[in-house]
């Protein structure tokens, strides 16, 4: 379209605000292929493009009263509003493949059995529980204190009757060897 013809497009523009079908029918023969080429650039699905470009003349059909020529050509207000509406299509695209994404993730879980996942519970805390009580004396009273009556360090230092910095460090030794008992990873 030669650069010529863009007053011609404000003209159309400003006839169709004022319901001029004829007008329209015209500004669509001269815009609508760039228009829609570069909606289909944007989405790069045809059918889509087609859907887009249709919304757009829809919303010039309706707003064509909102063009302001001091604010730019009629051409590049065309070509924004299929930009904008291609974008807005892909957004949504983006955002219902999420939705059935995250939906899709909830869906595959399993249904959590709170009676099994206490049975669990209850069965690896006994193991931990004999773990513990495998380790010996200096280290089992420091862990039992501190991990099942929620003892600080403090309070199991003085629980003990050893300076605190022991009271840590039976505490930190007595974990590694529960790991290295259990088989945990570091």
């Amino acid at each position: 379209m030669p650069a010529s013809s863009d007053p011609n497009l404000a003209g159309l523009l400003s006839a169709t605000a004022d319901g001029d079908q004829e007008a329209f029918a015209e500004l669509y023969d001269l815009t609508s292929a760039r228009v829609h080429g570069l909606v289909v650039r944007v989405l790069r699905d045809v059918a889509q493009a087609e859907e887009v470009t249709q919304e757009v003349y829809l919303q010039v059909w309706r707003s064509a009263g909102r063009f302001d020529a001091h604010r730019g050509s009629a051409l590049s207000w065309l070509l924004t509003l299929g930009h904008r509406r291609a974008i807005d299509r892909v957004r949504s695209a983006q955002s219902q493949s999420d939705r059935d994404q995250a939906y899709e993730s909830r869906a595959d879980r399993p249904t959590p059995d709170p009676t099994a996942e206490a049975v669990e519970d209850r069965l690896q805390g006994q193991g931990v529980r004999s773990a513990v009580k495998e380790l010996g004396p200096p280290h089992q009273e420091a862990l039992e204190l501190a991990y099942f009556e929620g003892l600080t360090h403090q309070e199991v230092s003085e629980r003990l009757g050893v300076p605190l910095g022991t009271a840590k460090t039976r505490i930190r030794d007595g974990l590694r060897k529960l790991r290295d008992q259990t088989g945990g990873a570091r």
